[in-house]
């Protein structure tokens, strides 16, 4: 029998009285609220009825007071960059069911500013923090880490202070410039994030991507043919980079690029130049975000599984928070390239 309304407005609901509720032990409510090992899905579903049936929330002041706030802070640069869009859904998803919330960061492309909301982060006690491709220098960001929990996702600097996601950048770069290769391109060009080379990480992404795209022209014999064109991923970084490059005088016949936020910009600046794609340039994106399916775009994009980054993000977080792991990990990510019509044969020039 559900209880009455009225005294759930006067009394506050206790975790006593979830597990009198439930007929199980306080621990047992603890366990099943942290997600803890060797609770059965029977003990679950009893627990987490009790909870919805009683209205009970936890008091988040007093479990900072023991030590932990049950929130997971995610630190990002860009909040349209639809990719991490992908990523915190897997974040998610990843935490639906379990206690901790999900606090975003969004922090723009400085490093300084990345820092000092990396620092507010762990100024508010957040359990632990997943840092999207920080430009945060390095020393900074293990200083964290040794203190609070902490998972970097894109860098492949591996650590024994924090665990990583990583996507096998480089292999990423082959599978483009292979299948450009094979369509007869020959120029192709990459426009990729220039990075921070103050930050001293060693293999960002667009490091990885741009030694993978240099590695696959030479392994084609096009290294003569090479160029890399830095720009910010965004639409407004890849319009300018898709202005420049194709306004040039000698214009590649294909350009792949490190997001396709950053391909969608290019996209605008071919069609501002009145230039088709693929007709006059092909076009690869990177991160197979949603957009790129959208039928007026139908973007070529290297998939690199998101969403996946993040559940995996966020589970390998959660063992750290909660103590079940203490060595490090780095879970490696394996492209595919998704093909559609932002591709073709070059034209004779």
């Amino acid at each position: 029998m559900a209880p009455d309304s009225s005294a759930r407005n006067t009394k506050r609901v206790t975790i006593t009285d979830v597990a009198r509720h439930a007929g199980v032990s306080t621990a047992a409510v603890s366990k099943v609220m942290r997600n803890a090992y060797g609770v059965s899905a029977a003990m679950q579903e009893r627990v987490r009825a009790a909870i919805d049936e009683l209205g009970y929330r936890p008091h988040t002041a007093a479990r900072g007071m023991r030590g932990r706030t049950y929130t997971i802070g995610v630190l990002l640069d860009n909040v349209r960059n639809a990719f991490f869009a992908d990523i915190l859904d897997g974040i998610r998803e990843e935490l639906r069911d379990g206690e901790y919330t999900v606090l975003i960061g969004a922090a723009g492309f400085g490093a300084e500013e990345q820092a000092r909301t990396i620092r507010s982060m762990v100024d508010r006690q957040m359990d632990g923090l997943i840092l999207i491709a920080p430009a945060t220098p390095r020393p900074e960001v293990l200083a964290t880490a040794e203190a609070t929990p902490t998972v970097v996702i894109g860098h492949h600097d591996s650590s024994d202070a924090h665990d990583s996601v990583v996507d096998a950048d480089d292999l990423g770069a082959g599978l483009v410039v292979d299948h450009l290769v094979s369509l007869g391109h020959q120029d192709i060009a990459l426009v990729s994030a220039a990075g921070n080379k103050t930050g001293r990480w060693q293999r960002t992404p667009e490091i990885a991507l741009t030694d993978g795209y240099l590695q696959a022209m030479e392994r084609h014999g096009l290294a003569g043919h090479a160029r890399v064109h830095h720009a910010a991923y965004s639409d407004d970084g890849g319009h300018a980079a898709g202005t420049a490059l194709l306004t040039g005088a000698d214009r590649p016949t294909a350009i792949m690029t490190g997001a396709d936020v950053a391909a969608l910009g290019i996209y605008r600046a071919a069609h501002d130049l009145g230039l088709s794609i693929p007709g006059d340039v092909s076009l690869v994106g990177y991160n197979n975000t949603a957009i790129a399916s959208l039928a007026p775009v139908q973007l070529a994009s290297v998939d690199q599984a998101g969403h996946t980054m993040g559940t995996a993000a966020a589970r390998m977080l959660i063992e750290r928070v909660e103590g079940r792991r203490e060595r490090a990990m780095q879970t490696t990510m394996t492209p595919r390239l998704v093909l559609r019509r932002s591709t073709a044969a070059p034209r004779p020039r």
